[in-house]
């Protein structure tokens, strides 16, 4: 079934709300000395004070 797609004003309403996010990968050392990494999905805004709580 097809999605309905709207135009006009609707539309630009709709986008302009839509989230941008920012996918951030943190690296952990183990205990064993091997590197475990994690994914991370934030808002793009939100990024440089992700990065500064979790540095190590």
């Amino acid at each position: 079934m097809a999605k309905k797609q709207v135009f006009g004003s609707e539309a630009l309403q709709q986008k302009a709300s839509a989230r941008k996010m920012a996918k951030v990968v943190v690296s952990t050392k183990n205990e064993n000395g091997k590197y475990s990494y994690r994914e991370v999905m934030i808002d793009q805004d939100n990024v440089s004070e992700f990065l500064s709580k979790n540095k190590s």
